[in-house]
């Protein structure tokens, strides 16, 4: 079975003259474990895509399935409870942390548990067993302010994992960091791939971050116009 599957996806805004098509006819799968990644330029429309496979942004039409369910069929399949399913199936790594400035990099992580009810000394075992496999158990207790950006963003890729989700969609997750913590940022989605058996799509404008990716589809003007392997795939 397949993570992640899209059929002739499409998203319009507007109506008649005025009309914008940000994706038009995407169709890909993505398997448990495996990392790939949507590249292209700014305003190719790689973010829209992986909100519409989110379950963020209603697509015009097309299909997408997440984990054998059925979401969206030429729009959202009524009565699929949405909310649940990104709270069950999905972990979202934003290009910016987005980490709650007042909580501990733990608290962070445990939010995300406790969204899913999940709480009290389980939710904190959870949270710091992911934080240390990510080599942060010596900032448990900082707050966002006092990590840096990669050791930032390492807590938001915890949070994204806490809940074990079966996908992992992250927007431009190295735009923030310098190309060292960049690459190091995807060898670690990389082996979280192939140890947690997830499916992770990455969206990326920087040809130099796809290092190890299993597969690459370049995207320009709202289609996807190609699909290659990674010249440094393991």
């Amino acid at each position: 079975m397949y993570a992640i599957e899209v059929e002739k996806l499409t998203k319009i805004y507007g109506k008649g003259e005025t009309a914008v098509t940000a994706i038009a006819d995407a169709s890909f799968q993505v398997k448990p474990g495996e990392l790939v990644a949507i590249l292209g330029p700014s305003g190719s429309g790689k973010t829209t895509l992986l909100t519409s496979i989110g379950l963020i942004n209603e697509p015009t039409h097309g299909t997408v399935v997440i984990d054998g369910a059925t979401v969206a069929d030429e729009g959202w399949i009524t009565g699929i409870d949405l909310k649940r399913l990104r709270r069950e199936k999905l972990g979202f790594i934003f290009q910016h942390h987005n980490l709650i400035p007042f909580l501990t990099a733990l608290e962070n992580v445990m939010v995300a548990l406790e969204i899913n009810n999940l709480s009290g000394q389980e939710a904190k075992s959870r949270a710091t067993e992911l934080l240390e496999s990510l080599n942060l158990g010596h900032r448990l207790n900082n707050y966002p302010t006092a990590l840096s950006g990669g050791e930032a963003q390492r807590v938001a890729i915890a949070r994204a994992l806490a809940n074990k989700p079966k996908v992992i969609l992250a927007d431009e997750p190295t735009a923030a960091l310098d190309t060292e913590n960049g690459k190091n940022v995807m060898s670690l989605l990389k082996s979280l791939a192939v140890e947690n058996h997830s499916a992770i799509l990455v969206v990326t404008h920087d040809h130099r971050m796809v290092e190890g990716f299993d597969r690459i589809f370049q995207v320009s003007d709202g289609r996807i116009t190609g699909e290659e392997n990674s010249d440094y795939n393991n």
